[in-house]
């Protein structure tokens, strides 16, 4: 028996840019384990596995060292490959059933939109050695449930940052969030995400990031609607629209592999 997998590119129109993400439809339920294993297998940031329900998908998603509580471009990888592969009908919405509650996807044209919970953050106290593992100086820290965020003095600071990735382990969460009001008039803000801690030393494009960093910039700009650009090597661009206690998330996808498990299931 074998198990179809696809790699899709998120957040980008171009293979090759975004973040890879790979998605498993999975005909039944499989334990955490052999989720996890695949995952390390795979060797992208984020695995997603999908199991079908009477209203949706249940999805869950892994790096490959753990399983983590959400994941924004591998649910936009699983919406696209779900109405590419004839699993929704091109004008379904696509229903999430996760860790993090329901999470929504619908086309928008060449866009996919996904509703998301706010992850505001709160003035925080940076922990030890964040500066020197950044290599800047913080302007403002502020933390969420999963993530500090760090406000830079400017966008060159920021894609020019060398962290120090085995000092950014050793904080206690999921990642740092570093951000900067951008120099470019293509988009509104610039960010980075790094997460050595759960695997990633840094992500190409992270989709829940901007579930703090809609509200953050709606704050700070005073107004909405706003587009980001993820700073990576492979880059990619996050348009936010904050609605309550949601974030509307959108990207763009494209498939780039298509292969078989054989012999796992």
């Amino acid at each position: 028996m074998s198990l179809p997998i696809v790699q899709v590119d998120a957040f980008t129109a171009k293979p090759f840019g975004g973040n890879p993400a790979a998605v498993c439809v999975l005909p039944s339920a499989r334990d955490a384990i052999w989720m996890q294993n695949v995952a390390l297998e795979m060797n992208l940031s984020e695995t997603a596995f999908l199991v079908r329900q009477s209203d949706g998908f249940n999805l869950r998603w892994f790096t490959p060292a753990v399983e983590i509580a959400l994941c924004g471009h591998a649910t936009l990888a699983s919406a696209h490959a779900l109405w590419e592969d004839g699993h929704l009908k091109p004008g379904e919405q696509a229903r999430f059933h996760t860790r993090s509650g329901l999470l929504t996807a619908d086309k928008r044209g060449e866009w996919i939109e996904m509703d998301f919970p706010a992850k505001a953050e709160e003035p925080a106290e940076p922990p030890a050695r964040l500066g020197e593992a950044l290599g800047a100086a913080l302007k403002y820290v502020g933390r969420n449930k999963f993530d500090y965020i760090v406000e830079l003095e400017s966008e060159s600071v920021l894609r020019g940052l060398k962290p120090n990735f085995s000092l950014l382990s050793e904080i206690p969460v999921r990642g740092v969030i570093v951000t900067a009001r951008s120099d470019n008039h293509g988009f509104d803000f610039v960010s980075r995400f790094f997460a050595p801690g759960a695997g990633v030393d840094e992500d190409p494009v992270t989709g829940s990031a901007h579930c703090c960093l809609g509200p953050f910039w709606k704050g700070r700009l005073g107004r909405d609607n706003l587009i980001g650009y993820q700073a990576s090597a492979r880059g990619g661009f996050v348009r936010t629209r904050c609605e309550g206690d949601r974030v509307l998330i959108s990207g763009q996808a494209i498939t780039v592999m298509r292969s078989e498990m054989v012999g796992t299931i």
